[in-house]
């Protein structure tokens, strides 16, 4: 249980923030497979199965709100009166997460004539996505006054960036925030958690969309890991190559628009700390895989 929601915590800051996904965290963490598999039975299995996924996804469930409600108070105002030093953290998180990915990913990663292309694809779309929101066509949102065509827009975000939060690669909240919706959505979370209740509507609707998404994608995407391992795996890392454009670009989104993020403005000890923490949960992940098997070898002796 205490270890579940330990890793449901852990998911939760990484969701939260612009950076790393909550699916990278499972990733290097190692209960990935645990966590799409138990949405897949809940979608499609039976239902033993279902009652078996859902177990799962509630005491992971625990964790990701507590860890999610704490990082919301901190981060939408940290995210606005510190964005350069925000989204430096947020690039080293990337930064130390690429390596770790193409090291656990040996196999999937060393036929880079296969999966090149699609590494390049994933970082066209991030990319092009974000050059289209700083041309300005995107409007702004705002959670507390919903019309229709911003709540369809936001029922189609919700189900784009909950889709990004089962791939371990780029980040649901890099898309909301290359989107556009960002800050919208966390301080409508915010805002909600003290019970400003004209937020409610559209979270309602943003929450849809991500159901949505939840049930169309995940299937999609664990047959691509399973039959198309490599090139699904080399558009994952493209997308968070491409995701690093988008956090350069991030402080441009802001209601008060700041210049995109330069040598000047980045903030190399805040890097540090994000690849520091990245790297962290994979000594975790370790020192659990060696536990677990040191239990295995105890048993069978």
């Amino acid at each position: 249980m205490l270890k579940d929601a330990f890793d449901g915590f852990c998911m939760a800051l990484a969701d939260a923030v612009p950076g790393v996904s909550g699916g990278t965290v499972a990733f290097i963490m190692g209960f990935y497979d645990d966590f799409v598999g138990s949405i897949d039975r809940i979608v499609f299995g039976k239902k033993d199965e279902k009652k078996q996924g859902l177990r799962y996804l509630l005491k992971l469930g625990i964790g990701w709100a507590v860890g999610m409600g704490a990082a919301v108070m901190v981060l939408t105002a940290m995210f606005e009166k510190h964005i350069y030093a925000v989204s430096s953290l947020f690039i080293g998180f990337i930064a130390a997460s690429i390596p770790l990915i193409f090291r656990d990913e040996k196999e999937s990663t060393k036929d880079v004539k296969k999966g090149l292309l699609f590494g390049v694809l994933g970082a066209g779309i991030v990319t092009a996505v974000t050059v289209a929101n700083g041309s300005g066509s995107v409007s702004s949102l705002d959670l507390s006054a919903l019309t229709l065509s911003s709540g369809i827009r936001l029922f189609f975000i919700g189900m784009i960036a909950i889709s990004a939060m089962f791939l371990p690669g780029i980040s649901g909240s890099t898309l909301l925030l290359v989107f556009g919706a960002y800050l919208p959505v966390m301080t409508a979370v915010k805002g909600f958690m003290i019970m400003k209740m004209e937020y409610l509507p559209g979270l309602f609707v943003y929450v849809l969309g991500a159901a949505a998404g939840a049930a169309t994608t995940v299937r999609g995407i664990r047959t691509c890991l399973e039959k198309h391992r490599t090139q699904t795996i080399w558009m994952i890392l493209g997308m968070m190559v491409g995701s690093l454009y988008a956090i350069i670009m991030g402080p441009t989104t802001l209601d008060v628009p700041q210049p995109a993020m330069s040598l000047h403005t980045f903030r190399w000890f805040f890097a540090l700390i994000g690849a520091v923490l990245v790297l962290g949960m994979e000594t975790a992940k370790n020192r659990k895989e060696a536990i677990s098997a040191d239990s295995l070898a105890q048993q069978e002796n």
